[in-house]
């Protein structure tokens, strides 16, 4: 049977559940020594010699004859893959578009303010980041969807320059419906590089890339470590991990639904995909419709090595119990399919997204609900949140004193400088006092 079975009511089904933990876990903290090394080489060798190391790279891993005048794609062909794209594709994607854009609207964006008490004034002002770096990968895996996730929320934050990288495919040039969702978006400079080499790109410039304060968006170990690596020069979004899903459901949960929620989340290669149940007879069901449809699934093979790897069907002891083991996975996508979603969804304290009821499948936070799809994984669901419009904006604190506020702060400032042992500290406020 694909889908392995963990009883939790039995003895050792605890410390199954423990290692299963532990292994999605280590995906994203696994020994990654060698491809590190390869990164920091690629990241240092952009630094040095610009577009020459970009170009370079492009040809090895891509197998792409590149050079500094076309690093970026024409704006007319990025014009032109809007006019020649499939019109249901374009039509689908500005609906999703329109709800991404809706419901970052509605989140409350802060506003810079200021108060003052006996000439004292203080405050906080929020500005959006100026310009951003949105990698979408173009080679095994296209998805054009990540583009419109990271890039609505930070142009209703109002980040003013957006620019996307995206690798080459098979074909040698960037995916047509990626050029025409960046048309639609109204992102015209994108970039046909991909992997560490546009990361370090985006992070560093080169003579013809103009660099970012911010990157964002998915990509395969060697973007992730690029990202990881250059975070502190620029702000990332995060270093994820493979993808997951973990389905709460009681007895009235439907087989057939959950199965293919499964395998949806199994088929990302790696993706991890947990059903959590007190109902026997429902992961007996389950474990049926998954052997069922793994015999016309066109990922078949990708999708039983995940559910074998990074997935189970998890048998409790009641409802509290799998509440319980769902705040301490703090899966990236968390779906509730019980009588009373109610009575568990003010439990739920860590989660990327929360899916409730048997017709609200990930795939519609993935494509089209709103919330963005860029969600943390491997458990930093537990102090990170979803990609938002908040990820685009930096504070910066103000503070003003009038002389007579100088005056009776001196004493406590000075105080604290000298224990601290910085004379000129203490110094630049004694001069004040003089004068």
């Amino acid at each position: 049977m694909s889908l392995r079975i963990i009883d939790m009511r039995t003895p050792d089904g605890p410390g199954q559940l423990r290692s299963l933990n532990q292994r999605l876990r280590s995906t994203r903290f696994r020994d990654e020594t060698e491809q590190a090394l390869q990164v920091r080489k690629i990241i240092e060798d952009v630094a040095n010699r610009g577009d020459a190391a970009v170009i370079e790279y492009t040809k090895k891993f891509d197998r792409l004859e590149i050079s500094a005048n076309n690093l970026r794609v024409s704006t007319s062909e990025v014009a032109a893959a809007k006019t020649d794209a499939d019109p249901r594709f374009m039509e689908a994607m500005q609906r999703a578009i329109e709800n991404i854009r809706s419901y970052q609207k509605k989140l409350t964006i802060p506003q810079s303010s200021v108060w003052q008490d006996q000439g004292i004034q203080l405050g906080i002002l929020w500005e959006a980041i100026e310009r951003v770096g949105v990698y979408a990968p173009g080679g095994r895996a296209v998805y054009p969807s990540s583009v419109v996730m990271s890039v609505v929320p930070a142009q209703v934050a109002g980040v003013k320059e957006i620019v996307v990288c995206c690798s080459p495919g098979l074909a040698g040039k960037v995916d047509a419906n990626m050029l025409a969702v960046c048309a639609e978006l109204g992102v015209s400079e994108v970039y046909q590089i991909g992997g560490a080499q546009a990361i370090a790109a985006l992070a560093l410039g080169t003579e013809t890339i103009k660099p970012v304060s911010k990157i964002v968006g998915p990509g395969n170990l060697y973007v992730q470590l690029a990202k990881k690596e250059l975070y502190g020069q620029i702000d990332i979004d995060s270093f994820a991990g493979p993808s997951e899903v973990l389905i709460i459901a009681d007895e009235t949960g439907q087989a057939g639904y959950i199965a293919a929620d499964l395998m949806a989340q199994a088929e990302h290669d790696p993706g991890s995909a947990l059903l959590v149940t007190p109902s026997e007879k429902l992961v007996q069901q389950v474990a049926q419709v998954v052997e069922q449809e793994l015999k016309t699934a066109e990922r078949a093979e990708a999708i039983r090595g995940s559910l074998g790897t990074y997935s189970a069907a998890v048998v409790v002891a009641d409802i509290d119990e799998a509440i319980r083991i769902a705040n301490d996975f703090a899966p990236e996508h968390l779906e509730v399919m019980v009588a009373e979603p109610e009575s568990v969804i003010g439990r739920l304290k860590n989660a990327g997204a929360i899916f409730v009821g048997p017709y609200t499948p990930v795939a519609l936070g993935d494509y089209y609900a709103g919330p963005s799809h860029v969600l943390p994984t491997a458990g930093t669901a537990r102090a990170f949140s979803g990609l938002s419009v908040y990820d685009f904006l930096k504070r910066t604190s103000l503070i003003c004193y009038d002389q007579q506020a100088l005056n009776r702060a001196a004493p406590d400032v000075e105080l604290l400088a000298q224990a601290e042992g910085l004379d000129m500290h203490s110094r630049s406020i004694d001069v004040r006092l003089k004068n």
